[in-house]
Parts: C-alpha cells; sequence; structure tokens
C-alpha cells in the first residue's frame, strides 16, 4: 500500500491532471466558427462569410437540413434558398441535405465539402441536423473543414448545432432545454449556445442548462447578432447582444469581474468589439 502522503499526493496528480484535459477540451481548431442568433441571412453577414471565406468566387456549401420537409420541398431547386447568397456575389455555390443517415456517411455525399471553402447551416430545428449527420462522415468532413482553416458558419438552429451540449433538441418542442437530443456537432466543447435570445424573451432559459450543467458555458446569442470564433476567442460581431453564462459578473463601467455565489443566478451582456476567451471562460479585459 501507499503511505498517506503518497496516496494524497497521487490524489492531487490525477485531479490535476482530469481538470488540465477537460481546460483542454475548450481548445477549437484553427477553423473560424461564425455562429449567429437567427434573423442573419442579410447583407451584412453574408458579406462577412465572404470575407472569411475568401471572397465572393469561392466555393461554398449551404446545409438548409434543418428546415421543415415542407420548406425543402416547396423549393425543390433550392432556388429561394440560394437567392441571398447569390445577390450577394457568391458564384459557385452548393447545397447539401438529406434525411437518409446512411446517405450522409458516404464518401460520395460529402464530396462538395471536401474542396468547400465555407459552409453556410440554415436555422430551422436542430434535432434535425442531429439525426441526418450526427456520428457520419459529413460531421466528419466539417471537422476536417474546419481543421484546414475554413469556415463554418451557423444561424438560429445552425448556430446551436455547433457546440457539444445541445439546447432545445427535443422533436416534442422547442422549449424544452435539454430534451432528447442533447449532443451536438461539439465545434466548441463544454459549451451551450442558445439563440433568439432577447427577440423570444429566452434570457433565463440557460438557467435550467447551468443547473444540471454548472461546468458548461452558456452563450445567448440575440438575433442579427453573432460571434466570431478563432484561436480559443470570440468577439462579438452584429447589432445587438450576446448573453454569457459563466458564474460571474462582467461590470463594464467598473471594469471588472466578479465572481458569483453558487447559488445565483446571473448573466451578463457583451456587444459588438467586446471579446472573450473560451479557453479561461471570461471576458477579456482591455
Amino acid at each position: 500500500m501507499f503511505p498517506k502522503t503518497a496516496t494524497a499526493t497521487l490524489l492531487f496528480f490525477f485531479m490535476a491532471l482530469t481538470f488540465q484535459v477537460k481546460a483542454q477540451k475548450q481548445v477549437h481548431p484553427k477553423g473560424k466558427l461564425l455562429i449567429l442568433g437567427g434573423a442573419a441571412t442579410n447583407e451584412y453577414f453574408i458579406d462577412y462569410f465572404a470575407e472569411l471565406a475568401g471572397g465572393f468566387d469561392r466555393k461554398i456549401v449551404i446545409i438548409p437540413s434543418a428546415m421543415t420537409d415542407n420548406a425543402i420541398e416547396n423549393d425543390p431547386d433550392f432556388e429561394r434558398l440560394k437567392k441571398p447568397f447569390k445577390n450577394a456575389g457568391f458564384t459557385n455555390i452548393e447545397v447539401l441535405h438529406t434525411r437518409d443517415k446512411v446517405l450522409a456517411d458516404t464518401k460520395e455525399f460529402i464530396k462538395p465539402l471536401l474542396d468547400a471553402e465555407g459552409v453556410w447551416i440554415t436555422g430551422g430545428r436542430q434535432w434535425r441536423l442531429v439525426q441526418s449527420y450526427l456520428g457520419t462522415r459529413t460531421q466528419n468532413a466539417l471537422d476536417q473543414l474546419l481543421k484546414k482553416g475554413k469556415v463554418i458558419a451557423g444561424t438560429s438552429a445552425g448556430a446551436s448545432i455547433m457546440a457539444d451540449l445541445l439546447v432545445r433538441g427535443d422533436p416534442a418542442g422547442n422549449t424544452i432545454m435539454l430534451g432528447e437530443y442533447q449532443e451536438g456537432f461539439g465545434f466548441l466543447q463544454n459549451i451551450a449556445i442558445d439563440q433568439h435570445h432577447l427577440a423570444r424573451n429566452r434570457q433565463f432559459d440557460l438557467f435550467e442548462v447551468k443547473r444540471v450543467h454548472p461546468e458548461v458555458l452558456g452563450i445567448g446569442l440575440e438575433e442579427n447578432t453573432g460571434i466570431l470564433v478563432t484561436d480559443n476567442q470570440f468577439k462579438v460581431v452584429g447589432k445587438g447582444y450576446v448573453g454569457i453564462y459563466d458564474g460571474t459578473r462582467w461590470s463594464a463601467e467598473r471594469d471588472t469581474i466578479y465572481q458569483l455565489p453558487k447559488d445565483v443566478e446571473q448573466f451578463y451582456f457583451l456587444r459588438e468589439g467586446n471579446a472573450y476567451d473560451l479557453k479561461e471562460q471570461r471576458i477579456i479585459l482591455k
């Protein structure tokens, strides 16, 4: 048997190692994530997406699978879907869609992603994305795209799916925060992303998630607002606010971060120009 001191030392070592591994889970690939809170298919964000992808002549892929079957069937050639991107100036657009998870796991299906410079995941219901793509070659191709330094944008459901903990993923209704499907694509680890934050009066809903998963960083995105994630950090872009649920309260006036007691539920807002360190889970003070 180990002496008590040796046992305590080993226990501390393994606890420290566990914490280090957990912290490292935050590390993001070298790609770019443009994560939008909804109502964001407009000139401002499409232009921004084009800049991140390298220009309007670069190939982009739109994934509309979060949308309803009716919406897709009513636009079988995806002309309405592609229109705002064409109007903005994109000249090389492909659409990738299936409800067949077996097909989504084939080499043939993912070919459009292999040479894409950017991917745009539309809004709708995030559980449809899970049913179609989670654990398939399609999801892996998206991971590989990020590792090559490319950009993935997602709005509304396309925003929430980017985190590892999926909120509002229940087919029974979008008011269920932790439902049938709780695993997202995991481009960001130890994080939950909500959207339509203030427009739908959702600013208190992430507390339901934090009570079950207090270690998770909650991010609430307002409509026409988003975050650009690069190198373990994000900056806020757009017109509205981003709610942060990280167990602290930041006072902009005092430029101070206050650690909250465990039983206190508060969040704070960031706005365009503010930056946040995802690895340390704290606002970057200037």
